[in-house]
């Protein structure tokens, strides 16, 4: 599937690393080339508020479209797994 930049999406499996859960809602903000079969896609994860959490790479097969049929949920973050963004970011 292509999917477009700035696009919102769903992750389909944790990202423990990161902190996130399967069915947290990402934006895509950059495409990788095809490794392995599969093309990669850097994403920015938000709080509620808005703020930055997270900027993970993922590969095509982790993430998913959002549903109309779906609802957003609020849970807590655990904060000491938030991974801070790159230096040159922003």
């Amino acid at each position: 599937m292509k999917y477009e930049l700035f696009t919102k999406i769903a992750l389909k499996e944790d990202l423990e690393k990161y902190g996130l859960k399967k069915g947290d809602i990402a934006v895509i903000i950059e495409e990788h080339p095809e490794i392995n079969g599969q093309v990669g896609f850097t994403l920015e994860v938000f709080n509620a508020l808005g703020d930055t959490i997270a900027i993970p790479t993922v590969t095509e097969s982790q993430i998913e479209l959002l549903r109309d049929n779906e609802i957003f949920n609020i849970r807590s973050l655990n904060i000491s797994k938030v991974a801070e963004p790159p230096e040159n970011y922003l």
